[in-house]
C-alpha cells in the first residue's frame, strides 16, 4: 500500500497515534492542524483520502469539506471526518456536507484503519491490488515481482517503487516533485534530475528490442505510464 493520507488535526495525540499506525500499515502521511493549510497543500499535492476533524482552531472542518467538494480537482476525494459529536443530527450535517464517513471520538485504530481500507478499495482500488497490470506489464506486491510480456524484469528498488507510483496512477501526467515525493519521501534532499536517471533505468529494464515504451514524457509537465500497448 502506498496510498498518500493526509490527516487534518490539532490534537497532537491523536495524529501520533494516527500516524504511526497508518505508517505501520504502509501509507504515506502528511499532516497539518490547519485548515487553510490544508486547502494549500491540497493545491500542491493529491492525497488519495484526507482525514478531517471537525473542530478546528480557525476554518472548520465542516467548512473545509464543503470547500473540497466544491473544486473540481478534489470533488470526488475521498473524506473520513473524525468528530467529538456523535448526535444524529451532527452525523447526517457531516454525511450532506460530503463527507464519505464519519467517526465519533473515541474510536479504535482497528476500526479505524478497517475504514481507511474499505474507503480506499471503494475509491482508489488499484491503491490497495495486489497485483497491477498495464502495457503487458505485471507488478505483483506480494511477490515483489515485475515481469514484462511473461518475462522476468530485474529492477531495483527504487525503480520498482517508480514503477508501482507510475501503474497506481496510469494515464495521469506525474511532475517530477510528485515522483520524488512517492519514491524518495517529502523530507528527501534527492536532486529532481535524480527522477531522470531511474526513469532512464526503469525504462531500460522494461523494454526489449521493439517493445513500445510505457513511459512518455511530457515537455514541462514530467511523465506519464500510457496503460496500454
Amino acid at each position: 500500500m502506498s496510498a498518500k493520507i493526509l490527516i487534518v488535526e490539532d490534537e497532537e495525540s491523536l495524529v501520533t497515534l494516527l500516524t504511526y499506525n497508518l505508517k505501520a500499515e504502509g501509507y504515506s502521511v502528511v499532516h497539518t492542524a490547519s485548515g487553510t493549510d490544508a486547502l494549500m497543500i491540497l493545491q500542491e499535492e493529491r492525497p488519495d483520502l484526507v482525514i478531517l476533524d471537525w473542530m478546528l482552531p480557525g476554518l472548520a472542518g465542516i467548512e473545509i469539506c464543503r470547500q473540497i467538494r466544491a473544486r473540481l480537482d478534489t470533488r470526488s476525494l475521498p473524506i473520513i471526518m473524525l468528530t467529538a459529536r456523535g448526535e444524529e443530527g451532527d452525523r447526517i450535517r457531516g454525511l450532506q456536507t460530503g463527507a464519505d464517513d464519519y467517526i465519533v471520538k473515541p474510536f479504535s485504530v482497528s476500526e479505524f484503519l478497517a475504514r481507511v481500507t474499505a474507503l480506499l478499495r471503494r475509491a482508489s482500488p488499484e491503491r490497495i491490488a495486489n497485483v497491477l497490470v498495464g502495457n503487458g506489464i505485471k507488478l505483483d506486491r506480494v511477490a515483489h515481482r515485475v515481469t514484462r510480456f511473461g518475462r522476468e524484469v530485474n529492477v531495483g528498488p527504487t525503480e520498482y517503487r517508480l514503477l508501482e507510483q507510475f501503474m497506481e496512477n496510469m494515464g495521469r501526467v506525474l511532475s517530477r516533485a510528485q515522483l520524488l515525493d512517492g519514491t524518495w519521501g517529502r523530507e528527501s534532499d534527492v536532486d529532481e534530475r535524480t527522477v531522470d536517471v531511474h526513469v532512464g533505468r526503469l525504462r531500460k529494464a522494461l523494454v526489449r528490442g521493439t517493445e513500445p515504451d510505457p513511459i512518455r514524457t511530457v515537455r514541462g509537465a514530467g511523465y506519464v505510464f500510457d496503460s496500454d500497448l
